[in-house]
């Protein structure tokens, strides 16, 4: 069953963050947008598991239930994302108890390593580029506190930080991570000077940035103790 989910996960988190674009997501209540959106969710959980089975079917209809009544309750921020993905979790693991063998049963099931790799990817996905739209909606309410710099730098500041500390975490580097937190200081200094609201703007998206970067990292290697074991050095000293 585990490899039917992590299968499934690693389609959900390429289709949701990866490859749905801008006009997929603000578009969505047009049905060619949506049947779009599905599209690319059907197709990524066929190639991840190899099947065409009703796996990868009724993800695609509980995908659809899920996107449709957050599209047309039509609330935005934060706690709507986080109950969004919740619920979408939650269909994969009641489609992959429905399916345990639709792994087994796939083109790619011969390859042992393939299930905890896509592990690994989604992890990383999650915890970069939808720990970006997590952070992004979280900030909004402060918005107006945001300190000015290049187009787009914080996003790409944000997951190149967490990308770090996915990485630090996993080479058995956790206790870097401080340093990369008093090194973002340093060089925000300048830029924070003595405004407070600049100052606790920073201070709050820093935070939750580390915090959801270290939450997916831990998760994700929770997930890999139950599968084939990848061979990731410890670089502990």
């Amino acid at each position: 069953m585990i490899e039917t989910f992590a299968a499934l996960l690693f389609a959900h988190t390429v289709a949701d963050f990866l490859v749905q674009t801008n006009w997929m997501v603000t578009q969505k209540r047009r049905p060619v947008a949506m049947a779009a959106h599905l599209g690319l969710v059907l197709v990524m959980a066929v190639l991840a598991t190899g099947s065409l089975g009703g796996a990868v079917w009724l993800v695609a209809v509980l995908h659809l239930g899920i996107d449709f009544t957050k599209t047309f309750v039509g609330q935005k921020g934060i706690a709507p994302f986080l109950l969004d993905q919740a619920a979408h979790l939650v269909s994969l693991l009641i489609v992959a108890w429905l399916f345990p063998t639709t792994w087994a049963g796939g083109l790619w099931a011969s390859h042992d390593l393939l299930p905890p790799l896509m592990v690994l990817a989604a992890g990383l996905i999650l915890a970069t580029r939808a720990g970006g739209f997590a952070v992004g909606l979280l900030m909004e309410q402060w918005a107006s506190a945001s300190p000015r710099g290049l187009a787009g730098g914080g996003r790409a500041i944000g997951n190149l930080e967490r990308g770090l500390i996915f990485v630090l975490i996993f080479s058995g580097q956790a206790s870097s991570i401080g340093f990369l937190i008093a090194a973002k200081s340093v060089l925000r200094f300048g830029t924070v000077g003595d405004d407070r609201a600049i100052s606790e703007y920073v201070i709050i998206g820093t935070l939750a940035s580390f915090g959801w970067a270290m939450a997916v990292t831990f998760v994700t290697i929770v997930m890999l103790s139950h599968m084939t074991p990848l061979g990731i050095p410890d670089l502990t000293p």
